[in-house]
């Protein structure tokens, strides 16, 4: 029996076509700019700057590293896609896996991409042009011969490379004939990008000595630590090391301070534009880069109580295919093993938090404190009442006639029974550190708190236990001052 021969036929794919699919990664510019920033990285950068020209007529933006540069034999095989094979083993510092990150990144937000590099005194420049490709359907790249008119080329170190990026379709698409406008509106995405850009390679320029300095149009960025580390109030647990087949993940779980703890400043950059209900959760980090930025990943629910916690996780790459690492670098699944070992960290690690949250509740609600509230646990919920027993309250029905304190009493408790239960929760969801009382002057207080201040005297208190108790809540807590020479000046009048 003769077996039949298998024919072959000619599959390779069309240029025109696979090219353009490349742009639709589902890269955002901050995640493009952080791609090129990993190639930097790689190539042993201590200095990385993007310059952007967004107000003339042709916009384009460059990254330029100090890295080690490359040959034109080397540049011409970066500019291949998929110069990588991701199941080759690679150093520990190389951030990249598929060889794709340079192209797709970079097509993602143009049309035309030119990368010039220096390297042992000799210059290489290489260009795709998006649009040619479009008509000739040929996988070439143009060889940079003249380069002397290339934007941002004179900014090209002695050794390093230089990621230059024109025909900016994807940043310009609401305003191209507008050019006031199409620089706003590409201005504005790199003041987005900026943010991403100190988050994700914080970790590389922290410190007196830092890996990397990260630039924009010569300005120092600054990292971000969303552990908040710097922070003495912050909770800081020791790591835990899990070996696997592929390399070892090591955690570390932080529960940041309440926001009375620290500046309103350091508060609104740990929780950036989305709050910290939304950056609470995991910090997945390859080779101290970061991945993916506060997710429970499944794991748990994010929550007001909750938002506080946050666990570091880092992977080697050589866990990528174990994570499911994609072409961006942007998202990933853990294996189950870690996944479980995850688990117990999150239900500790929530119970921390919430610890934090509730002695703060407990202390403002603590009946010692004669709070103006009580927090009453009925039938399954939890209910606030204003406390009739306050001195302020109860000193002053005891001046009012009798016939008035039933209808005095009855307001109160409308007061109470009207609590605003509905907007409150739409409000922590959103922003709980927001909400604050009513700041009132003393002036407006000063009645309350002398009659406060007789009905304790009136049980034998002593002048100084009567401080202490009125300046531990609030109204009083931001007046403890006046409080305390309203009560010296009663003394002084009793003994007088």
């Amino acid at each position: 029996m003769h077996k039949s021969r298998k024919r072959q036929a000619d599959a390779t794919p069309y240029a025109a076509a696979l090219i353009e699919g490349m742009r639709d990664f589902g890269y955002t510019l901050e995640t493009a700019m952080a791609d090129i920033i990993d190639n930097s990285v790689t190539a042993g950068a201590s200095r990385v700057e993007v310059l952007a020209e967004t107000t003339s007529d042709d916009p384009w933006i460059a990254i330029v590293d100090d890295g080690v540069g490359m040959t034109e034999v080397e540049l011409v095989d970066a500019m291949r896609p998929g110069s990588k094979n991701p199941l080759d083993e690679r150093e520990g510092h190389d951030l990249g896996r598929f060889g794709l990150g340079l192209k797709s990144a970079s097509f993602s937000q143009c049309r035309l991409l030119t990368v010039i590099s220096c390297k042992e005194g000799a210059i290489s420049g290489a260009t795709w042009d998006l649009d040619k490709v479009a008509e000739t359907n040929v996988w070439s790249v143009e060889l940079e011969d003249d380069l002397s008119e290339m934007p941002a080329a004179d900014r090209l170190p002695e050794t390093g490379t230089i990621v230059l990026w024109r025909k900016l379709d994807r940043l310009s698409t609401n305003y191209r004939h507008d050019s006031v406008k199409r620089s706003g509106e590409i201005n504005k995405a790199l003041s987005g990008a900026e943010r991403h850009l100190r988050l994700c390679f914080h970790r590389y320029m922290e410190g007196s000595r830092p890996k990397l300095r990260l630039l924009l149009n010569g300005r120092l960025l600054s990292p971000i630590d969303p552990f908040a580390t710097e922070q003495k109030a912050t909770q800081v647990d020791p790591e835990e090391r899990l070996a696997l087949a592929h390399g070892e993940v090591v955690t570390q779980s932080f529960t940041l301070p309440h926001h009375k703890m620290i500046s309103k400043s350091a508060w609104d950059e740990l929780g950036g534009s989305e709050g910290h209900l939304r950056s609470q959760g995991f910090y997945i980090y390859r080779e101290k880069r970061l991945i993916i930025a506060g997710s429970w990943l499944g794991l748990a629910r994010q929550t007001e109580l909750t938002k506080l916690s946050r666990v570091r996780v880092d992977i080697p790459n050589t866990m990528d295919a174990d994570w499911k690492i994609d072409v961006r670098k942007a998202s990933a699944q853990m294996p189950p093993v870690v996944r479980d070992r995850l688990r117990k960290i999150v239900e500790r690690l929530q119970g921390a938090s919430k610890r934090t949250y509730q002695r703060r509740g407990r202390k403002l609600v603590a009946q010692e404190n004669l709070p103006l509230w009580s927090r009453v646990q009925k039938d399954g919920s939890i209910i606030y009442r204003p406390n009739t027993e306050h001195p302020s309250i109860s000193g002053f029905s005891e001046t009012l006639p009798e016939e008035f304190r039933h209808g005095f009493r009855a307001c109160i408790k409308l007061l109470g029974s009207g609590l605003p239960i509905a907007a409150l929760h739409a409000d922590m969801l959103g922003a709980a550190e927001s909400i604050a009382s009513d700041e009132t002057e003393f002036a407006d207080l000063a009645e309350a708190a002398e009659t406060a201040i007789r009905a304790l005297r009136g049980t034998g208190m002593s002048g100084s236990d009567v401080v202490q108790i009125l300046c531990s809540t609030e109204p009083f807590v931001n007046h403890k001052d006046e409080i305390r020479r309203f009560v010296e000046d009663m003394e002084q009048g009793e003994t007088s």
